[in-house]
Order: C-alpha cells, then sequence, then structure tokens
C-alpha cells in the first residue's frame, strides 16, 4: 500500500546573495512577487496538493520568515475595525495553525542535499515532497498536485522535469531516461551539472520532488559531489542504483527562476499580468514602454 504524502520539506537556509543588497536585511522568500512572498506561492502549492506537516530548513537571520506565519492580532483588529474584509480574509490564508509548521537549522550551507538530511528526524520513516521556493510555477493544476497524483499511480520517487535546451543543461541536474511514457519517464541514471555537452538528455529536474525515505538514508552516507556540496540529486541517482524506481515528471506549467533577476522580473510580469486587477494597467504600460524603446533605437 502506497502511503500517502503529508509532510513537505523547505529548503529555506541560503542567503540569497544575488539579491543583495535587498537580502541583506530580509529573507529572499519574503521578497514579493507581486504582492504574495515566494514562500506563500510555495505553501499553497503544497496545501494544494494535501500537504498537512510543513518543515523549514533555516539559519541565521531567517526569523522574519517564521513570523510571517504567526497571527498579527493588532492588524487583524485594524483591517476588521475598518470594515476591510477582503484584505482580512487574505491574510488570514497566511497563518499556520499551530504545530503545522517546524524548523530546523542548517548551520553551515553544504548543499541541498544536506539541507534536506538536516530535516531527517521531523520525517521519520515516510516518503515526503519538497520545494524549493525558488522556482515558481503558474499552472492551472498546481505542479506538485499534478506529481502527487502520478505519485499515486507509480509510487518511487517522482521529480519534476522539463525540457532545457543543450547550452542550459549544465546548470542543472539531468536525467539520463530509460523509457519515455510521455508525461511520464523512467530514469535509468540523473547527473548534477554535467559539463557542457556531456548530457544525457535535455530533461532537467527542477525543484519539486516527492521522495521515498529511503532518500534520507542515502544521504546519511554525506558524500560530497558537484560544487563541493552534498547533492540531493546523488542521493536520487543512488535509488536507481540499488534498483528503485525514479520517475521524472512533465509538469503543464510555466516555471520562473525567481533565484535570478531576470526570473524574478519575468515572474512579476506573467504574474502581474495575469490578475485582473492589474492587467489592464499594466498590459498598457508594457505596451507603451516598448513602443518607446523602438522608437529611440
Amino acid at each position: 500500500m502506497k502511503r500517502k504524502v503529508t509532510k513537505a520539506v523547505f529548503p529555506v537556509a541560503g542567503m540569497g546573495t544575488r539579491f543583495l543588497p535587498a537580502t541583506k536585511s530580509i529573507p529572499k522568500e519574503i521578497m514579493t512577487l507581486v504582492d504574495r512572498p515566494l514562500i506563500q506561492y510555495a505553501i499553497d502549492e503544497a496545501r494544494a496538493a494535501g500537504i498537512k506537516e510543513f518543515i523549514f530548513v533555516t539559519s541565521r537571520g531567517k526569523s522574519a520568515l517564521e513570523d510571517y506565519f504567526d497571527d498579527a492580532p493588532e492588524l487583524e483588529n485594524s483591517l476588521r475595525k475598518s470594515g476591510k474584509t477582503a484584505l482580512l480574509e487574505m491574510l488570514k490564508q497566511t497563518n499556520m495553525d499551530s504545530g503545522a509548521i517546524a524548523y530546523v537549522r542548517q548551520n553551515r550551507p553544504q548543499g541541498l542535499g544536506h539541507a534536506v538530511w538536516c530535516a531527517r528526524r521531523l520525517v521519520g520513516n515516510e516518503p515526503f515532497a519538497v520545494i524549493l521556493t525558488d522556482d515558481v510555477i503558474a499552472a492551472e493544476k498546481p505542479c506538485l498536485q499534478q506529481m502527487m497524483e502520478a505519485h499515486a499511480e507509480t509510487g518511487g520517487n517522482v521529480v519534476a522535469t522539463m525540457e532545457v535546451s543543450p547550452e542550459r543543461a549544465s546548470s542543472y541536474g539531468v536525467l539520463d531516461v530509460a523509457e519515455d511514457m510521455g508525461s511520464m519517464v523512467r530514469a535509468k541514471g540523473m547527473v548534477e551539472k554535467p559539463p557542457m555537452g556531456t548530457a544525457p538528455s535535455n530533461l532537467a529536474v527542477i525543484g519539486r520532488y516527492i521522495l521515498t525515505p529511503n532518500i534520507m538514508t542515502n544521504l546519511n552516507r554525506l558524500k560530497v559531489g558537484a560544487g563541493g556540496e552534498i547533492q540531493l540529486t546523488d542521493a536520487i541517482a543512488e535509488e536507481i542504483t540499488a534498483g528503485n524506481p525514479v520517475y521524472g515528471y512533465r509538469f503543464r506549467g510555466q516555471r520562473f527562476d525567481c533565484g535570478s533577476k531576470a526570473g524574478f522580473l519575468q515572474a512579476t510580469v506573467a504574474f502581474g499580468l495575469a490578475r485582473d486587477d492589474l492587467r489592464n494597467e499594466f498590459s498598457q504600460y508594457l505596451t507603451e514602454t516598448v513602443a518607446l524603446q523602438k522608437a529611440a533605437q
């Protein structure tokens, strides 16, 4: 019997140096995409997929991230007195029940695999999801929910994949495909950041995973991999070596790399244009801006 996945790990210990000086005083995960912080997009996606327990792997300087999910009685009372019910409801969506969130610390940055390993005692002997908040996915059905439905059929380990150009493959973990079944592929190997021209396919792994507890056992060996860090990809690849299934899932949706400035700006435009209350004014501004740029060339 396949166990239902109800726990998710959110590795949020990174310092966000690509967004300095903004991240000098606030965690990158609190930076807002339109009017919601990145972490809220991840939490909403996890909730839609049936996640009940949220495990954050944090580090020093992340107290604002922890505070974000607390109740704000004074603010709520002010909104209630002002009759701003819509804003009050929106605010309530950011609150988390007592005990639903747990925090563990990663004392030193040693890679994604090490960050996930830090949550091993809270995960226990259960399958679990991993969500990277840098990857924001616009989708009609949330990406993790799509993956949960696929996982219910296959079991094993499931990673979200998307096709990338050959020159970009060296920036990702890449699947070596044994069998292509359309939306799902069965992997016979995984390579983290393969040197240019050596990638076994153009299917890159992005920041959504559903993993068996075996992954924690593999991470216990704490082998250093690409970039001198402990790689989650290596722990997943060990599952394939051991004869356990690993699948890539081609999700339906558009992924934005909000870990980069260009990706963050692209996501801002896409999510802004998707909003009924912003679309007309924002679209007009963008059209006029592009026209002015062309005229100046």
